[in-house]
This record gives C-alpha cells, sequence and structure tokens, in this order.
C-alpha cells in the first residue's frame, strides 16, 4: 500500500489547510515587525529585540511552511532569516541600505505567500510513491501449543507443567486427531513425539508444513538421543529436540524464543516544539507507524512530561521562547536521570556550526525542516533502538533479563511518587525463593540459575507489562503491581506462589520442586516510599518466619 490510512490523511491534511489559514497573520505579524525596524525611528536597543523577534518569525516560518506545502514561503522566510541574522551577529545599527534590503525581503515573503502549491509533507506518501509504514499488530499474543504424545499419563503431565507458564496446551494421542485439528486452528508452537503408533512424527510435520508461506515452529520429542534422530527432527524443520524425560525448564525456553511476539513495545517519543501545528504533524508521522508521543509546546514545562511520559527519545525544536533547545538540552543531561536519553534537534536551522555547538550540547542527532516522514522515522527508530540496547546493559539483569537492583529500587520510588501524586492504589511485593542455598548446595549452581530463571518467567508471563518485575539481588525480587489494591495483589501473588511450587525442575535422573516467600505492602495514602517498602520487607520476614511458603500482606493495607 502506497498511502497511509484516510483518517491520517485527513488529520495530516487538515494540519495544512489549518496552516493555510494562519498564513495570512503570521505574515501580517512578520510585516508589522519589519515595518518597525524599516521606519527608521527605533533606537539601538529597541532595533536589537525588533531584529531578534522577527529572526525568531521568519525561522519558523522557514520550517513550517515547506513542511506543509508553502515551498516559496519557506525560501523567502529563509533569506529573510539569513540576513536578519547576518545584521543581529553585526550588533551595530542598521544602516538605510540594509533596511531597504529587509524590505525587499518582506515583499517577496509576502509575494510567495499568495502562491498555492500542491506539494505539502501532508500528501508526502500519495505523491512520492514511498510505502506508507504501519502500525504494529495490535492482536493478542497467541499461547497455544499442540502436543502429540500418545503416553496419556506424559502428555497430561506436560500440559500441567507448561500450564503454570501461561501455555494453553491441546493435547493428541493420534496423528488423525492431530490433522483434523490443525486444519481447524493454527498453534503458536507444535509438541510431536518422533514415534508414534500410527505413524512417524517427522514425517507428519512435513507434510503438514508443505505448501506453507510461514512453516509453523515445532519442537520434536523422542526416547532416542542419537544422531540418526536428531537428524531427523532437523530435517523435517525442528527448532528444538528434546529426549524423555523433559527438562520443563529447557522447552519453556524453546517455546518462549518461538512463540515470542515480532511486534516490540512503542517506542515513547516526546515533541518539544513551541508550534502545535508542526509538533502535531510530528506526532502523527511517528503514531503512524506504531510509536506513543506526547507534546510539550511550552520548553517550560518539560519536567513534569519526563517524569510522567518517561520518553525514549526527545525531538527539540532549536529556538523557542522563554528557553532555547540548546539551555534545555544541558538542563536535561544535568540530571543523572536522562543523561542517556536521545536527545535529537530538528530545526530549520542550516549553520553548521550551530549544529556543531547543538551536539556538542548534549544532542545526538541534528535534522534539519522540512523533513520527509521517512527520513524522521528512520532517524528516530535508529536512535531509539540503540538506546535500547545501552540501557538494557546499564538496567538490566544479566541472567534473567528483568531489572537489576538499582533500577528496581529507582522504579519503585518513582511508581511510589505517582500513586501518591494520583491517590492510586499500587502494591510492592517482595519474593524470595525459600531454601536457596540448599539448592545450591544440592543440584549445583547451574542448576540453582535456572530455578531463578524459572521464576523470573513465570513472573513475567504472569504480569502485565505496565507492572515492574526486578531481581532485587541473589534469589530475591521485587513487584509492583500498579493499580492494585490488597485483595487482588494478594489473589495474584498467591496464583503465581501456587504455580512455582508445581514447577518440577529436572537434574539428570533427579527431580525436585521449589517455594517462595512473599510479603506484599499496599501503598498508605501519606506514606513515604520508604517506608512503603520497608512494610514489604517486614511482610516477607514475618511469611519466611511463619513456615515459608506463603504470602503475607504488610502494613498499610
Amino acid at each position: 500500500m502506497a498511502n497511509p490510512p484516510s483518517d491520517v490523511m485527513a488529520k495530516l491534511q487538515a494540519l495544512r489547510d489549518s496552516f493555510a489559514a494562519q498564513l495570512p497573520g503570521k505574515i501580517h505579524e512578520v510585516m508589522a515587525v519589519g515595518d518597525t525596524l524599516c521606519g527608521g525611528k527605533s533606537n539601538e536597543a529597541e532595533e536589537g529585540e525588533a531584529l531578534k523577534l522577527l529572526h525568531y518569525l521568519a525561522h519558523k516560518l522557514t520550517g513550517s511552511g515547506a513542511t506543509f506545502g508553502f515551498n516559496a514561503v519557506s525560501d523567502a522566510a529563509r533569506a529573510l532569516e539569513i540576513f536578519a541574522k547576518e545584521l543581529l551577529d553585526c550588533a551595530v545599527p542598521s544602516s538605510a541600505a540594509q533596511r531597504a534590503q529587509i524590505s525587499a525581503y518582506l515583499e517577496n515573503l509576502q509575494r510567495a505567500a499568495g502562491q498555492r502549491e500542491k506539494k505539502s509533507g501532508a500528501n508526502y506518501w500519495q505523491e512520492s510513491g514511498a510505502p506508507a509504514p504501519r502500525a504494529p499488530d495490535s492482536n493478542s499474543e497467541n499461547r497455544l501449543i499442540y502436543l502429540v504424545e500418545d503416553d496419556p499419563l506424559l502428555a497430561q503431565d506436560l500440559a500441567l507443567q507448561l500450564g503454570n507458564f501461561n501455555y494453553t496446551t491441546h493435547v493428541f494421542h493420534s496423528l488423525a486427531e492431530f490433522r483434523q485439528a490443525v486444519r481447524q486452528a493454527i498453534p503458536a508452537a507444535l509438541i510431536m513425539d518422533m514415534g508414534l503408533p500410527d505413524g512417524n512424527g517427522a514425517d507428519a510435520i512435513m507434510e503438514i508444513q508443505e505448501g506453507r508461506a510461514t512453516p509453523l515452529p515445532v519442537i520434536f520429542l523422542s526416547g532416542r538421543g542419537d544422531l540418526g534422530a536428531r537428524l531427523a527432527g532437523v530435517r523435517a524443520g525442528g527448532a528444538a529436540y528434546f529426549t524423555k524425560p523433559v527438562d520443563i525448564g529447557a522447552m519453556v525456553d524453546a517455546l518462549d524464543t518461538l512463540t515470542a511476539q515480532k511486534a516490540p513495545e512503542p517506542y515513547r517519543i516526546l515533541i518539544v516544539d513551541d508550534t502545535p501545528s508542526l509538533a502535531r504533524y510530528f506526532a502523527l508521522t511517528l503514531q503512524e507507524v506504531g510509536m506513543v508521543t506526547e507534546v510539550v509546546t511550552d520548553p517550560m514545562n518539560i519536567m513534569q512530561a519526563l517524569v510522567e511520559f518517561a520518553p525514549e527519545l526527545i525531538l527539540m525544536d532549536m529556538y523557542m521562547p522563554g528557553c532555547n533547545g540548546l539551555e534545555l538540552a544541558m538542563v536535561i543531561r544535568q540530571q543523572e536521570a536522562y543523561v542517556g536519553i536521545p536527545i535529537v534537534f530538528l530545526s530549520a536551522e542550516t549553520d553548521l556550526n550551530k549544529q556543531l555547538e547543538a551536539m556538542r550540547q548534549g544532542g545526538d542527532d541534528f535534522l534539519v525542516k522540512p523533513i520527509q516522514p521517512d527520513h524522521l522515522i528512520s532517524a528516530v527508530t535508529s536512535r531509539v533502538r540503540r538506546y535500547h540496547i545501552l540501557r538494557s546493559f546499564m538496567t538490566r539483569d544479566s541472567l534473567t533479563g528483568l531489572y537489576n537492583h538499582t533500577t528496581t529500587k529507582d522504579l519503585l520510588d518513582n511508581a511510589a511518587g505517582l500513586a501518591q501524586r494520583h491517590n492510586a492504589p499500587l502494591a510492592v511485593a517482595m519474593i524470595d525463593i525459600d531454601h536457596f542455598k540448599s539448592v545450591n548446595d544440592t543440584y549445583g549452581h547451574a542448576t540453582g540459575d535456572r530455578v531463578i530463571k524459572s521464576l523470573s518467567r513465570l513472573l513475567q508471563q504472569r504480569l502485565r507489562k505496565t507492572d515492574i518485575i526486578g531481581r532485587y539481588g541473589g534469589e530475591e525480587f521485587a513487584v509492583a503491581l500498579i493499580d492494585a489494591d490488597a485483595a487482588r495483589a494478594e489473589s495474584i501473588m498467591n496464583e503465581i506462589r501456587v504455580s512455582f511450587e508445581q514447577i518440577r525442575h529436572r537434574v539428570d535422573d533427579r527431580e525436585f520442586n521449589v517455594t517462595f516467600s512473599c510479603g506484599v505492602a499496599v501503598f498508605p495514602p501519606n506514606g513515604s516510599a520508604a517506608e512503603f517498602n520497608e512494610a514489604a520487607d517486614k511482610a516477607l520476614y514475618e511469611a519466611k518466619r511463619s513456615g515459608r511458603n506463603r504470602v503475607v500482606m504488610g502494613g498499610g493495607e
């Protein structure tokens, strides 16, 4: 498809029409300032202020004019902007010849404003033939697994174990049943026994995969572990191969990889531009590819947006009243929490020295207005991806992929602050694996690591994406349940506790189960974040003291 959806096109066209309607007023404002300068009756201080305002207004028209399709206006405004900047840099009163030149630039701008041009940024996809970006698929994650296994007890056990990790498993004891089912519904993955009474599992897989544009992910099971059997699985397109008895932790690892959702979390972009129509245009362009945007048109309001919106990239204009982009970038960079957030300047500024100065003051990229949508999307996407990679090294635990201790603590403090400001419910759970030292001593540290990973995976699959999950240290985890009251928090954590207790961990020919203890505190209306965390810690201690493998509610509920 070459065009974005009609509703987005309509919004973009509405922005252009709005700009066209406002253009006479913008031109009148520029002309009024120019007339003041050209009259030659201002003192030096007044002339300096008028020149600054003229430069600012011309600069804004340079970027917005071309963005909304008025290229002649943009060109005329740029010439006026450059000349005004030269006069400002001279820092001396203007001469009669210079005032006459300003008057000529103003006349050219007024003529250009009367021209109607066809091509516009709003119609870019339609007129350029560029492929329109599409938003990510919003369908819910497919957790359906087909298991083909003729041993009823083994099949039932596997289905129960996978259910602990939020997979829905449909069991088939014959290939005939399986073939009928796969024609009616497509699972997220298949688990196929290699040897079945009514046929060979590998042959059956090759049969159903024939003609499929996208093959179904397949995991093979077998009582054999020799090379010949494994080769048969690989040749049939198997992504993984497990011998019986099955290590459920390793199988869930494989399923998680095979069934992972392709669409990532939407990028969060903060747009800081004092021209509302331009800010809205950039927001619509980025929203069309699934990004989430927040617009700030007054740079003095940016601090609240940084805290509450938590952007992954800041798209910022260079010239704004009250606080320019360079100053704002320096303020942001002086705060440790925001040092790593990419700042991309978006401005009509073409002076290379100014652009380099912007980069020195904390900018990561400099884009010149007007900018085509695909260029803007590409620049933002590449910067956010790099930010994600760097941030993961600094904020994530290497074993589990959860937030590390420092990041978890910061996020819990932020969540408590938001809950207090908005008078919203919030629950924090502190979790500790019971007798974990015994697990390491008996089965080895590698097995202990697998137990930790299994709990981290369980938490990720059972909790919402909006909740906070972190590895607080060793075998201890911290969870923040957003908008959860005491009853809901206790119910959720008990469900996870029961599921974790039912998971069987396997080492060689030995199996064992592990439990955890949990303390939960619900955020008190007037308590501090420190008191909140302390209440959860005390509740965890009480859960340990009173026998372990239980959830205890702390103070504040």
